[in-house]
């Protein structure tokens, strides 16, 4: 198998590539990590990696500017079935629409919008940035890439703009900021991750490790 972390020109890849590296290890995977721009090597990758940092529109911009890379997502994911991991910005480029400064649109994978984190203690900063505690949703408890993951364990995050899911079902665990925020999505092949699974210690080798093993 192999793994390809699409390189859009946002996000630490090489973070998120040592993070995958060392789940692989640990869960004894052989697979193949590769960070890459390239739509055929994204075509021949067993699992599919988009992550992300900064304003939506701007990751959506830059995914675009990829020639090719859209389409051959639309091809191997939602067409071809394959695992996809989308992390942070990547994650919120799964919406319909990301409402950040203009409307933009996403890849319209799960249905939802991305809007601004207004939490009801005005005390509470924005960007949410730091440490939190995982809240499971029913779908998140019985799902194959949260497996050893429980309420109470935490997660690295840094953001100003969250991802509310039409479908309920879609969301699959949530972190309380002032209100809950989805805090990870998925569907059929698709899973992702408002928070940084690469910063996010043995709750994120524990996510990542599931993915790589995971044949939904």
């Amino acid at each position: 198998m192999s793994v390809a972390i699409i390189d859009y020109g946002s996000g630490n890849l090489r973070s998120a590539a040592k993070a995958f590296e060392r789940a692989a290890r640990e869960t004894d995977i052989s697979t193949d990590i590769i960070v890459t721009d390239d739509p055929e090597k994204v075509r021949n990758a067993s699992h599919l990696v988009l992550p992300g940092v900064g304003a939506y529109a701007d990751c959506r911009a830059g995914l675009d500017a990829v020639t090719g890379m859209v389409e051959v997502l639309n091809e191997q994911v939602i067409k071809g079935g394959k695992p996809f991991f989308g992390i942070c910005v990547g994650m919120q480029l799964m919406s319909s629409v990301g409402r950040e400064f203009a409307d933009t649109q996403g890849l319209d994978w799960i249905k939802g919008e991305v809007i601004a984190i207004e939490p009801a203690d005005p005390s509470l900063k924005i960007p949410h940035m730091g440490w939190n505690e995982l809240v499971l949703d029913p779908s998140g408890r019985k799902h194959a890439v949260l497996s050893g993951v429980s309420d109470g364990d935490h997660a690295y995050f840094v953001h100003s703009y969250h991802m509310h899911v039409q479908n309920p079902d879609e969301r699959l665990a949530s972190v309380e900021y002032g209100g809950a925020l989805t805090a990870m999505i998925g569907r059929d092949n698709l899973i992702g991750t408002q928070f940084h699974p690469e910063k996010s210690q043995k709750t994120g080798l524990t996510i990542i490790g599931n993915f790589l093993g995971w044949k939904p």
